[in-house]
């Protein structure tokens, strides 16, 4: 399970819509070992396609060297998808390379671009299996789960 909190869920779902009609993509960073979504690492597209996300070569390794200062990790790695459902599509599939991230898929199809609900799905992806996992977004982190009593989505 993805546990989220509401503000960058929110975030990366305005990421999603402010980089319509290309796919949005970037990295949310935690400790390392947390599994905690912390930071969030919004990236340029460098495909800049409606159907195909890359992040930039240089940008990524100055976000690896950043988080391996930081003693983190990519907790999630997202991008959206336009036209198409939230699911992983067989490319996504194969550049898959964190066996311990969450993928998130945004989905901002049929006018989600600009308001109302958007599909907002998680994925374990190794080696080339996919598993959906549920979303629970949370007010906030706190050490005692019984106090992360947000709706789930």
């Amino acid at each position: 399970m993805l546990t989220i909190d509401q503000a960058t869920h929110d975030a990366i779902i305005a990421h999603a819509r402010r980089d319509h009609p290309d796919e949005a993509c970037g990295v949310v960073a935690g400790p390392i070992g947390s599994d905690v979504p912390a930071r969030l690492i919004p990236m340029l597209n460098a495909a800049m396609s409606p159907t195909f996300y890359e992040f930039d070569s240089g940008d990524l390794l100055r976000l690896y060297r950043e988080m391996d200062d930081n003693d983190e990790e990519p907790v999630v790695v997202y991008h959206s998808h336009t036209s198409t459902e939230a699911y992983p599509s067989r490319t996504d599939i194969k550049l898959a390379g964190e066996p311990g991230a969450h993928y998130v898929l945004v989905s901002t199809r049929d006018g989600a671009h600009e308001s109302g609900p958007v599909d907002f799905r998680s994925f374990r992806i190794v080696d080339g299996e996919v598993t959906e996992e549920e979303v629970r977004v949370v007010d906030r982190y706190a050490d005692d789960a019984s106090t992360q009593e947000k709706a789930e989505h």
